[in-house]
């Protein structure tokens, strides 16, 4: 299995998703509908009062900052009309911003049942999904959002949900767009490099380290596209040079760390590598590169039960993580946990029928579990498909 793999997104909440969250719109306001019909007049009178009250000091408390009043008025109201779609939203949006993010997504979901098609409930629900890593959930959601509204903000987001989903290609163009709106936008800029570059467009790198340039070539994205162009090449020296720049300017940027651990490892420096991978996790504890790559050394150490928890925070980023949920079936192997590991494994499979690895890996664990005809067939499957992949093409006479 190949080590190198994606360069996540930024585990720091990216400028635009946070500019995003922090815009949308409020639903509360007047003429939400109170549900008191059967109250008699004087107390719903009252009633109707408290929550008129109630919404305009949330509302007011959500655009000042204050999330936590803003979450004791919503809720008061929300006692009073409980189906109430703008109220849920409200509320669901003070939670959010105290990072409460499943409580907000259990109240989006709610009110998306109440008005499947409503459109603000949707965009919500899908940053929700977003800031929460449920990138499958959310794409659908964006999607429909930026295609409805292809500002900056929704076309980067749903971009940055299909890097996240290994979707590179398509990523790409979604930043494409973003970019073009905001063409100065560095942090765009860096996705959509990383993007052409795990696409293997390198002729798309190269215009957008271009664009860096011309935009600010002292910045730290700037380093990091040279670097990645100069690892393209195998310059591993100059790669370094400049991933250690971008450190030197930013501690804290995303996978500079995860980048020199593997230079690190292709060097066969495992030591180093295995420190530059915690180096990353110690300022993004969900990347999911340098939790694969960790529990990776750690299995090759011996030590499965050690690797088990990276390679399930890695896969818990990156369902699709093709490398960390193969890592993984083998350390549920070596655990003499067979039934754990044939998900994984099976998952593997999915992704790539032509993994002759995972296919005898899988073998290996069906015939633990008694499985013998199916362990045969996938031994049978991972002869066929070395056989086939050591097939040598004859020479042109």
């Amino acid at each position: 299995m190949a080590a190198m793999k994606p360069l996540p997104i930024r585990s720091r909440f990216k400028s635009s998703a946070r500019l995003l969250f922090s815009v949308l719109l409020l639903c509360a306001g007047i003429g939400l509908r109170l549900g008191c019909a059967q109250t008699a007049p004087a107390t719903a009178s009252a009633a109707r009062q408290q929550f008129t009250a109630d919404v305009a000091q949330g509302s007011q408390a959500l655009q000042q900052g204050d999330n936590a009043a803003a979450e004791h008025f919503f809720r008061q109201a929300l006692d009073l009309d409980p189906r109430s779609v703008p109220l849920l939203n409200n509320l669901a949006l003070s939670i959010a911003r105290q990072g409460r993010e499943d409580e907000a997504i259990t109240l989006y979901e709610r009110a998306l049942k109440l008005r499947p098609d409503d459109p603000i409930t949707k965009r919500n629900l899908g940053v929700a999904y977003f800031r929460a890593h449920r990138y499958r959930e959310a794409l659908p959601l964006l999607k429909s959002f930026s295609a409805a509204t292809p500002t900056f903000q929704s076309l980067d987001l749903t971009g940055l949900d299909l890097f996240a989903l290994d979707r590179y290609v398509e990523a790409a163009q979604v930043l494409e767009k973003a970019s073009k709106l905001q063409p100065s936008d560095l942090p765009t800029l860096d996705i959509l490099g990383k993007a052409y570059w795990r696409a293997k467009n390198y002729a798309g790198v190269t215009g957008v380290f271009n664009r860096i340039m011309a935009v600010n070539p002292g910045s730290p994205e700037a380093h990091f596209m040279l670097g990645l162009a100069d690892d393209i090449e195998f310059h591993e020296q100059d790669a370094q040079k400049e991933f250690e720049a971008v450190l030197a300017a930013d501690p804290s940027y995303p996978s500079v760390h995860s980048s020199l651990g593997l230079i690190d490892w292709r060097m066969n420096k495992a030591a180093d590598a295995e420190s530059e991978f915690r180096l990353e996790l110690s300022h993004h504890p969900d990347d999911p590169v340098s939790n694969y790559m960790v529990g990776l050394i750690l299995r090759q150490q011996g030590k499965p039960e050690d690797a088990v928890h990276y390679l399930e925070a890695a896969v818990a980023v990156n369902p699709s993580y093709l490398d960390a949920l193969f890592e993984l079936g083998q350390c549920y192997l070596a655990l003499n946990q067979p039934q754990r590991a044939i998900g994984p494994l099976q998952t593997a499979i999915r992704l790539d029928p032509d993994s002759a690895q995972a296919h005898f890996v899988l073998s290996r664990v069906l015939a633990m579990l008694g499985r013998n005809a199916d362990a045969t067939s996938e031994r049978t499957k991972a002869r066929e498909i070395q056989a086939r992949q050591h097939i040598q093409p004859k020479a042109t006479p």
